[in-house]
């Protein structure tokens, strides 16, 4: 199973906002963006989190990839 983070990054893009500002906003550490940059899990508190602060849906931050 795997995930992929561009709909995050296309609506940060959206918002003129950089991965950054997104994480300073959101207290969270550089390796959780750094796991995100390369498609790695993160956990469920932080997709929630984004989804709060962005107000936006689950799908806009991340898609399911079949391999």
């Amino acid at each position: 199973m795997s995930f992929s983070y561009d709909p995050l990054w296309k609506l940060l893009i959206e918002r003129e906002m950089t991965k950054e500002q997104l994480r300073t906003a959101l207290e969270l550490s550089p390796s959780t963006i750094a796991k995100m940059g390369k498609k790695k899990n993160v956990s469920m508190d932080v997709l929630d989190r984004i989804c709060l602060h962005l107000d936006c849906q689950i799908e806009d931050v991340v898609k399911h990839v079949q391999k």
